[in-house]
């Protein structure tokens, strides 16, 4: 079992944002986004700085969050820390009235990190009603530059450069 990432990890992580924005819900495509955005907050404008480091990998880490996340919020179901909700817009879930409670028998350094930026993170960005498919798109676009900019190789002559776009 890999220690980071683990269904546990991420499913404590869903709550500590679940539970910032209790009683609204939230969708695994809003769950993934706002789980990457906690992490590396210091990545967006006016964000503390980020909990984890910035990965070689970053363009695949969004691909596999998502099935990550989804473990983590059956962790919580089944745990009755979270509920499933439905509406016209699909599935999401939400917190239960139990979740505050448990977070706050947590007394690790970094579920008080989490929640901080939690905080932060639904200030800004859920109270603006951030669509979730721009900030992906954001996140996105600057791997993309990142990624172009790093790409460039020399040719044999020191002019051929390789473009990811």
């Amino acid at each position: 079992m890999n220690p980071l990432n683990s269904p546990i990890e991420v499913g404590i992580r869903a709550l500590v944002l679940l539970s910032e924005c209790f009683p609204r819900p939230l969708d695994v495509a809003q769950l993934v986004y706002l789980d990457h955005a906690v992490l590396h907050s210091g990545d967006l404008d006016g964000g503390p700085s980020s909990l984890h480091p910035d990965l070689p990998i970053g363009p695949g880490e969004l691909g596999m969050r998502r099935r990550s996340m989804e473990q983590g919020l059956l962790v919580l179901l089944r745990a009755g820390l979270a509920v499933m909700a439905t509406s016209d817009e699909g599935f999401a879930y939400q917190a239960t009235e139990e979740s505050s409670s448990f977070l706050n028998l947590l007394e690790a350094p970094y579920v008080g990190s989490l929640k901080q930026r939690a905080a932060w993170l639904m200030t800004v960005y859920l109270r603006e009603m951030t669509d979730v498919r721009q900030g992906m798109r954001q996140i996105t676009e600057r791997w993309v530059n990142g990624l172009d900019a790093g790409a460039r190789l020399g040719g044999e002559d020191g002019e051929q450069c390789v473009h990811l776009r």
